[in-house]
């Protein structure tokens, strides 16, 4: 069988999943640049025929993906491409696929439905995900669910879940133990709580510094490490001072040393993502630290889905720093609550479900 793989970008982050479908299939790649602040993959190690193209911006945030249509005509039992309704070059392909390549099956690798569309949104999508005949690898089961309900066909909805590096991950934490790392830095054996990522307005990260002041009024400290830079820096460390927390608080700064990551993260007690949570989740989890986000799921990325409330995390109610602040006590106050028990968890978790392998069986399942 051969097969074209259709996306805006090689994201770095998928260079696990693309070697694995590269050594998988006959398949060849082509890659647009849409997203050019996004760290990009070293595509030469693929060994299938890899195109790249620039994506071109049309009014309305529309784009068109050049290449495209002439891969229609050519030699492909199977294409997966990108489920973004924002392409109309992939409208067009679908649709003379439907019309003129009705045996050439076409797949595409979405979200799906997500359920917080307008009611314009989500006709446009609900017409653009009918579109493959193949069907579609969806990142969750929410998703999934959800258009069930819409009316689109179960049989043709298969959940792919989301990866990172997870072999180099693994090789990492099978060499991490328990340390004094934020005992050392803070001086106390408070919890420690930890975020990882871009320090965005977007993430909410000041809710944990606001649910952390109300904590500490009430004499139940906590300790905070942000490894990561970005737009709000500053204004966080104005609102840390406000509140009195700044010897609570470790502005660690970015570090894109996965070593060290795996270290941080393992000796941290949970992280705590008030924002959409998306592959913060995967990264925490995969080195056994335990995730705590909003509960409005429409407004969440799919990795949501790792975190099992009491097992692998919890929930709090969406921008309120009462249900943060109180989520937070219960987590740590919780009866059966077990550090080690919950790092067993967290890595059972992402074993079993947020793999390339995990997602390369699926594609085998549903593509051979």
């Amino acid at each position: 069988m051969k097969l074209l793989l259709i996306s805006n970008i090689a994201s770095h982050y998928r260079d696990s999943i693309y070697r694995l479908i590269d050594g998988t299939f006959d398949c060849d790649f082509l890659f647009g640049d849409e997203l050019g602040d996004i760290k990009l993959m070293d595509t030469s190690v693929l060994k299938g025929d890899v195109t790249l193209v620039k994506c071109k911006l049309l009014p309305g945030r529309l784009y068109w993906q050049p290449g495209v249509q002439g891969r229609l005509g050519r030699d492909y039992d199977a294409y997966i491409l990108l489920g973004e309704a924002r392409y109309l070059s992939t409208w067009l392909f679908c649709l003379r696929a439907r019309l003129f390549y009705p045996k050439k099956r076409v797949f595409f690798w979405a979200h799906g439905l997500c359920g917080n569309e307008s009611r314009i949104q989500k006709f446009v999508k609900k017409l653009f995900l009918r579109l493959p005949n193949g069907g579609i690898f969806l990142y969750g089961n929410y998703a999934r669910n959800h258009m069930i309900q819409e009316g689109f066909d179960a049989d043709k909805l298969f959940v792919i879940h989301n990866s990172l590096a997870y072999a180099r991950q693994l090789g990492i934490r099978n060499s991490l133990k328990p340390d004094v790392v934020y005992k050392e830095h803070f001086g106390n054996e408070d919890p420690n709580l930890i975020f990882v990522g871009r320090l965005t307005r977007v993430k909410h990260l000041d809710l944990i510094l606001r649910a952390m002041g109300l904590l500490d009024k009430d004499g139940r400290h906590y300790n905070l490490t942000l490894i990561g830079g970005g737009e709000q820096h500053d204004e966080l460390q104005d609102v840390t001072e406000e509140l009195g927390l700044k010897g609570r608080v470790w502005f660690y700064g970015p570090c894109y040393d996965e070593v060290q990551l795996g270290h941080m993260i393992y000796n941290a007690d949970l992280c705590v993502s008030p924002g959409n949570v998306g592959l913060t989740a995967m990264h925490s989890m995969v080195f056994g630290t335990p995730v705590l986000t909003h509960n409005d799921f429409a407004w969440q990325m799919p990795e949501f889905e790792a975190i099992r409330e009491g097992e692998t995390g919890g929930f709090f109610e969406r921008d309120n720093v009462e249900s943060l602040k109180d989520a937070l006590t219960s987590w740590f106050k919780s009866a059966d609550y077990d550090r080690e028990r919950i790092r067993r968890n967290c890595y059972a978790e992402i074993d079993r479900h947020w793999t390339p392998q995990f997602q390369i069986d699926v594609l085998k399942s549903h593509l051979l």
